[in-house]
């Protein structure tokens, strides 16, 4: 993924709305990468073809005052000319921070704080495996988030029904657990504190109620996770458990631990290691079997360019027994 850096391009607009006089911040970025993937292991998924790849991306923000807040507006466009980031936000200073994140935002919730252990590029289960934190949130589709931080207390939250899915009529079955269509909804929170110079922990939950909606026998979908992470000088670490309870019958849930450690050897290099267990818990006869990943990342960065390198591998890939899985990523990224 591209890493954008901001750059302050300044524009007096007439408006940013037709019915508005109203001066905005116009802020354009971009960047591109390219990318060499190597892969290996016994899970079969080896690259046959060309390994080297690229992609871009270009941002255009918006920002300007409304009276009781400053709204800014983001849409970034993939190098396909693919809306891949679409989202609002409002402003109001002490009150906090609304959102409205129409796709790819990943603004608040879990969707955010899903895995933030320190790391100088990739997390350590990035392309191998079950290749995921094991925790989701209220994620990126049609979601109100909030934001706000009180008395070092740092709050972050969302709400999405019909499970972020597209603007849909209502019938006298939504909802109803024996008929259809189905609606359910995700609420999502995290909240988390600095309680001293360089410790900040945190933790949250989200429930999905879309399969007990379906089916009466089902129960909601709960996905906690918790950080501890403490950073010293050029040394930060890490540690992280999680936990999936998938509501459908009959479905295992799965639990997470995880640690990192970063160091930043000077100011533009920087090293990290680190290794996550997901394991899928038994059910009946069927054996509990845990993925265990590990991942080194290295980053060099002289102002706008990026040199960046990730190498994970993983045993008991996907949660299959004797399956392994590696994959190595080398980028460069230039941005502007």
């Amino acid at each position: 993924m591209i890493n954008l850096k901001k750059v302050g391009l300044t524009a007096l607009a007439g408006s940013l709305v037709a019915f508005s006089a109203n001066t905005a911040e116009l802020a354009v970025s971009g960047g591109v990468e390219v990318t060499y993937v190597d892969t290996g292991g016994t899970a079969g998924n080896e690259i046959t073809g060309n390994s080297f790849g690229a992609n871009s991306g270009i941002t255009f923000s918006a920002s300007g005052d409304v009276g009781f807040g400053t709204l800014t507006v983001n849409r970034a466009l993939s190098d396909t000319a693919t809306m891949t980031t679409d989202y609002q936000s409002l402003d109001m200073g002490d009150m906090g921070i609304l959102s409205f994140d129409s796709s790819g935002g990943a603004l608040v919730g879990l969707t955010a704080k899903d895995d933030l252990l320190p790391t100088a590029y990739e997390e350590a289960w990035t392309g191998v495996g079950n290749n995921s934190s094991g925790i989701s949130g209220v994620g990126s589709t049609n979601v109100i988030g909030y934001q706000n931080t009180m008395g070092g207390i740092s709050i972050s939250a969302g709400y999405t029904n019909g499970e972020g899915s597209g603007v849909q009529a209502e019938s006298a079955s939504s909802g109803d657990k024996g008929g259809t269509p189905i609606h359910g909804s995700t609420t999502d929170i995290y909240i988390s504190a600095a309680l001293i110079d360089g410790l900040t922990i945190g933790a949250g939950q989200s429930t999905d109620t879309s399969a007990n909606t379906a089916n009466a026998v089902n129960e909601d979908t709960v996905r906690t996770v918790g950080h501890v992470v403490y950073s010293s000088g050029p040394l930060s670490v890490g540690y992280r458990l999680g936990e999936n309870n998938v509501g459908t019958l009959g479905t295992a849930s799965h639990d997470i631990e995880g640690y990192s450690v970063a160091f930043n050897v000077n100011d533009n290099f920087a090293i990290s290691y680190g290794k996550q267990d997901n394991t899928l818990n038994g059910i009946g006869a069927t054996a509990a079997v845990t993925e265990e990943a590990t991942g080194f990342s290295a980053a060099y960065t002289v102002g706008a360019a990026s040199i960046r390198m990730n190498h994970s591998k993983a045993s008991n890939a996907g949660n299959v027994s004797a399956v392994d899985d590696e994959t190595t990523e080398i980028g460069v990224v230039l941005s502007f």
